[in-house]
């Protein structure tokens, strides 16, 4: 199997604040795409993030979603200056750096840059 693309969806309680967020902190500015009534779909370079709008009820495993960036500690400066609540910056040495932090509605987000 050879995967071209990759969407990731994520629920939420009001399209219209979600995606606000969201093109805010992943400094969006290209069209969303509409696909179905409730769902928003932005692109977030090699994959489309699908919001969509039902209740962001948990059960079972939580789902973190991890994106790498080019550099963990500037994206976490830029975010904190957004005023977003973040967990601590992270360095494993020679490995990564990363943090983690939620959405307004709870979905659990990661940044990640690999140490090279």
């Amino acid at each position: 199997m050879k995967v071209t693309t990759a969407t990731v969806g994520l629920p939420v309680r009001s399209l219209t604040t979600a995606e606000s967020w969201y093109r805010r902190v992943f400094d969006l500015t290209g069209p969303a795409v509409e696909p179905a009534p409730g769902v928003v779909e932005l692109e977030l370079g090699p994959l489309e993030l699908q919001l969509s709008e039902e209740p962001p009820e948990r059960t079972g495993a939580q789902v973190t979603l991890r994106l790498g960036v080019p550099n963990a500690s500037a994206e976490y400066e830029r975010l904190t200056g957004l005023g977003l609540t973040l967990g601590p910056l992270e360095h494993v040495p020679g490995v990564v750096d990363y943090f983690d932090f939620t959405d307004p509605d709870g979905n659990a987000l990661s940044l990640y840059s690999l140490d090279e």
